[in-house]
């Protein structure tokens, strides 16, 4: 692997399966939900992704640290965060708010980054243009909490279901932090221990919290393995890939992509309310993350030129 993103035609298809699949996922949990508790959606998705990406890994040789140092206890961290408490916090939620709405506020995982990163990670301050963008997605982000937001859906639940997916944004954003202090990994390895230790927290709290698991009949089990397959097993590996060998600013587009999808397959499939405030929501969000990222675009889209 060189030093140098190599980013080809094949790279942006990648890219845009990518967005497609995660902006995707929201819809058919949803449809999931209609078959099986929230917790047990969850499990089923990580526990059968968890044991694809589990096979690749052994079959790869079971290879983790590729350095010296160990750190399991943030390894452990980041895995709760980035796959168990996420995948349960959206399940949940899910229940009471539409998936334009989830996916949207997937959005904001970049503008939680932004803080954090300023005070953990040496090298991302927190300079003017950042802060202007900030600002501009955190105005999306009320504007997304806004009653007029959505139609209510009549659920007294419905603003804590709102709470729980974007307190999922802010697992992903805690985990980003933590994966990148970690020391050098295998990222296959990286990938199923995220979905294994995941997997170990999400089964007993489905456990306690709804009992055994129960039968969701043919379409039950047919999205759920849609949910672990595609958007958790198969995209963690293109998602490793990609960054791997497009490089992980490339990578990043992914996250400009998944609401504008969410929103599109929601309205579209879901018979989902597309309304004003959404739209001004997720121009605010999107606008305000690009600026966050202004100086990585700039250098992604020189690469692309000189490869071009």
């Amino acid at each position: 692997m060189t030093d140098q993103p190599n980013i080809t035609a094949a790279s942006w298809l990648m890219i845009v399966t990518l967005g497609f699949t995660w902006g995707g996922t929201f819809m058919v949990q949803a449809l999931a939900l209609e078959t099986a508790p929230p917790f047990w959606v969850a499990a089923g998705r990580i526990t059968f992704a968890a044991l694809i990406t589990g096979c690749v890994w052994v079959g790869r040789g079971a290879r983790m640290f590729t350095s010296e140092r160990r750190a399991w206890g943030e390894l452990t961290a980041a895995s709760v965060l980035s796959a168990a408490a996420p995948f349960m916090l959206l399940a949940w939620g899910q229940q009471y708010v539409t998936s334009s709405f989830t996916g949207v506020s997937m959005a904001a995982v970049a503008l939680i980054v932004l803080p954090l990163a300023h005070f953990l990670l040496p090298g991302e301050r927190l300079t003017l243009r950042r802060a202007i963008g900030f600002l501009i997605g955190f105005a999306g982000i009320l504007v997304l909490m806004g009653p007029g937001a959505f139609t209510s859906s009549g659920a007294g639940m419905e603003p804590f279901g709102r709470l729980a997916c974007l307190a999922a944004a802010g697992c992903y954003a805690v985990s980003s932090v933590l994966l990148r202090r970690l020391p050098p990994l295998d990222p296959v390895g990286l990938s199923a221990a995220t979905l294994l230790i995941g997997s170990v927290v999400v089964v007993p709290l489905a456990l306690a919290t709804h009992g055994l698991p129960p039968d969701p009949g043919a379409k039950g089990f047919f999205l759920i393995a849609i949910l672990g397959l595609f958007p958790t097993a198969a995209a963690n590996l293109l998602r490793i890939i990609v960054a791997r060998t497009a490089g992980p600013v490339f990578m990043s587009l992914t996250n400009y992509q998944v609401p504008l999808w969410s929103v599109s397959l929601g309205v579209i499939f879901l018979g989902e309310p597309l309304k004003a405030s959404l739209l001004v929501a997720l121009v605010l969000i999107l606008v305000g993350v690009a600026l966050t990222q202004w100086g990585a675009l700039k250098r992604l889209f020189g690469g692309v030129q000189k490869v071009s």
